[in-house]
């Protein structure tokens, strides 16, 4: 494909093999080859050998070209003819006629592009200044498509405008700390977001190593990453926190940061290094799947007071307990987003206390999935707002594999929320409880794996489950 042709172009890679003259390889050989009349003469002059060639291409065309096995037995013949039974010689000469077909080929394509050039520049119609606009708002995988078309636009796809948004979440087979550091050569001080990684999960694919980031914490004083705003990073086998870190400091004006798969050890560092340097964070994304370390108040507490501008916060999988979940609501007066899923020590009671006091909270959007819910809790929440409290929420998730707890140690699968009342106070308020038709059948929901709460405040992607193992209340 163009596009994999042009990350694999952005590779420092040495191409002087692919230059060898023609004759190199044959001059090695050649004290092993058999004088026949196969072999080209010696004394053959340039005029000659492009006499030859033209010859080839002049051929008319003949059902012959089309027949595979005619080509088969001239090679095997030549082969036969030219070095008897010297294995060593049969191989030589095969690489030395994949090596002229690869220089035919490579000489088509370059006057091929030279034609498309021609042809582009007269039906071309728009200004380089116009065209380097265009191109600027064509995501990456487009742009190197669009690069491979032809050398005008070529020229065009390498202006540092072009490179201002790089998205390599879908050519992670090809990335690596070249791929990157060419990206970010382009884009020099134009570059404003970077997003790298697997974004779609999967253990059967290949993702790109921390090291990648390493471009990114460079000392060159060329490069200065004041004016990135937005930095996205999915799923890098052997997460380095220390490349985390580097990045982290080197970009003070983030105000979009997503991290997916973070090390269970690094909630406190990542936390704490984002209060000292990113005060300047709006959307914050983070995420670890094993359970983080155990965070502090003092952490959440410096984290709330030097992150003011935050609107959507999501951490997932965090070690939070409901007093730290409250500090968080409570103290970020902007929030408009709130995910907290995952989190087993959050229990609801700072629900309770929360409705007793942000009557005017921004709030839009809560999600508890897969916490440690308490019945009691939520359904005093749910009283709150029909009694008026935050009165700007439109969504709520409180979905679990395990139901709610009631009772001690019981848990409930039949919930009696005041769902016809809210409809009534609030006809745009939505409350998504899914759950088991019983905790002995429950299974990873469709609903779970199909629907994704963006951290921008909306949520896509997703319909109610239609699973006959899942029990779906809603409004």
């Amino acid at each position: 494909m163009a596009e994999d042709i042009c990350f694999a172009s952005c590779r420092r890679m040495d191409s002087e093999q692919a230059k060898t003259p023609i004759g190199a390889l044959s001059s090695s050989s050649s004290s092993t080859q058999n004088t026949n009349s196969l072999s080209l003469p010696t004394h053959s002059s340039p005029h000659h050998f492009e006499s030859t060639i033209l010859s080839f291409l002049l051929f008319p065309d003949s059902p012959l070209f089309s027949n595979s096995s005619v080509f088969d037995r001239v090679l095997h013949d030549f082969l036969s003819t030219s070095s008897g039974d010297d294995d060593s010689a049969h191989d030589q000469l095969i690489h030395r006629t994949l090596q002229r077909v690869s220089l035919l080929l490579e000489s088509t394509k370059r006057c091929f592009r030279k034609r498309l050039t021609l042809y582009n520049s007269i039906s071309w119609f728009l200004p380089q200044d116009l065209t380097v606009k265009v191109f600027s708002m064509l995501d990456t995988k487009s742009l190197m498509q669009v690069a491979a078309c032809c050398t005008m636009f070529s020229k065009s796809a390498m202006d540092p405008l072009c490179y201002s948004h790089v998205d390599l979440t879908t050519a992670s087979t090809y990335l690596d700390d070249g791929v990157l550091r060419t990206m970010i050569h382009r884009a020099g001080n134009k570059l404003r977001s970077l997003k790298l990684g697997n974004d779609a999960y999967n253990y059967f694919h290949t993702f790109p190593i921390s090291s990648c980031l390493a471009p990114l914490s460079s000392s060159d004083p060329e490069f200065t990453w004041n004016l990135l705003t937005s930095l996205h990073i999915y799923n890098l086998i052997s997460m380095d926190m220390n490349s985390i870190c580097s990045v982290l400091s080197a970009c003070p004006n983030l105000s979009d940061l997503k991290i997916a798969e973070l090390s269970y050890d690094s909630s406190n560092l990542v936390l704490d290094l984002l209060t000292r340097k990113c005060h300047l964070v709006e959307h914050l994304f983070l995420e670890t799947s094993f359970g983080g370390d155990n965070i502090t108040y003092s952490t959440i507490e410096a984290f709330v007071a030097n992150c003011p501008k935050l609107t959507c916060l999501t951490l997932k999988g965090f070690n939070l307990d409901d007093a730290m979940a409250q500090i968080l609501v409570k103290g970020l007066l902007k929030l408009k987003y709130v995910n907290l899923s995952s989190t087993s020590g959050i229990h609801g009671s700072f629900l309770r206390d929360l409705g007793n006091t942000c009557k005017d909270s921004p709030l839009e959007i809560l999600i508890l999935r897969d916490c440690s819910l308490e019945e009691r809790e939520v359904l005093e929440f749910l009283n709150s707002l029909i009694a008026g409290d935050f009165r700007f929420i439109r969504h709520i998730d409180v979905s679990s594999g395990n139901g709610l707890a009631c009772d001690g140690d019981e848990r409930t699968l039949e919930l009696n929320f005041p769902v016809e009342k809210l409809k009534e106070e609030r006809s745009n308020f939505k409350l998504v409880a899914e759950f088991p038709l019983s905790l002995q059948s429950w299974s990873p929901s469709p609903f779970h794996e199909s629907i994704d709460y963006d951290y921008y405040g909306c949520c896509w992607g997703g319909s109610r489950p239609k699973s006959k193992k899942l029990r779906f209340f809603g409004i």
